[in-house]
């Protein structure tokens, strides 16, 4: 499996591998800090190619944090065997992600990380954001390095294709496309409207992110509160036809 490997914001990196039997590009995050941190674990199926990947990065031995959004195998399949290799790394993850997912799956306990709370790694602060079912799934959560200003955001701004690693124009465009042309598929109901939704969009717009290290397709440098208002407007619009 080719894996690109981009620097996407100073000393995070986009490692990204596209299925042409998808359509899809499926990216893990490196932060190279004194306590690297890893975002996305990828497919358990792909982890050697993985784990290659960001040898070229820092030592996979020496990660010490494994953090992704919500429950799926593209999120957190290999978690495991990343926990093989490097024993002194952590998955962090919500109260309802430990206590219901990897109290049973993970190898190790996970660290349960409350909503707000601060992650320190070295030279890069993490605030963690608990958001049910945004993008999808009970125990969804998404990080904000406020350092540089990322917000890792998962499944939100889904787009199709082998783009730029970074694009700093129009990020909403090809993912309302991808959900309005696809009424049929489960792309289309990826990302449900809730009582909730609204409140925590308005939360991540307050964060005023500079990148957004998207999981499917290109990041985005640029207006990231902008982005989330116009994709929150596309998401109410759908989720009403």
């Amino acid at each position: 499996m080719d894996i690109a490997i981009d620097e996407i914001a100073a000393e995070t990196f986009r490692l990204s591998s596209y299925s042409p039997e998808a359509g899809l590009t499926f990216n893990q995050f490196v932060v190279r800090d004194q306590q690297p941190l890893l975002y996305h674990t990828g497919f358990q199926r792909a982890f050697s190619s993985t784990r290659d990947a960001v040898a070229t990065l820092r030592d996979p031995a020496k990660l010490r944090w494994i953090g992704f959004s919500h429950f799926e195998p593209d999120e957190c399949g290999a978690l495991n065997n990343w926990l093989a290799i490097a024993p002194d790394a952590t998955a962090v993850t919500s109260a309802v992600g430990a206590s219901v997912m990897l109290d049973d799956f993970a190898d190790r306990p996970a660290r349960a990380l409350m909503d707000g709370e601060r992650l320190d790694t070295g030279a890069h602060t993490f605030e963690f954001l608990s958001t049910p079912h945004l993008p999808h799934g009970w125990d969804a959560s998404l990080l904000f390095d406020e350092t540089e200003r990322t917000l890792f955001a998962s499944d939100l701004f889904l787009h199709q294709g082998e783009g730029p690693a970074v694009v700093e124009t129009d990020i909403v465009g090809p993912a309302r496309e991808m959900m309005a042309s696809t009424r049929d598929s489960p792309f289309a109901h990826s990302i449900p409207w809730t009582s909730r939704t609204n409140a925590m969009f308005d939360r991540l717009m307050l964060l005023q992110p500079n990148t957004l290290a998207i999981m499917h397709g290109s990041a985005f440098r640029g207006n990231g509160s902008g982005a989330l208002s116009e994709l929150r407007g596309c998401l109410r619009t759908l989720s009403a036809s």
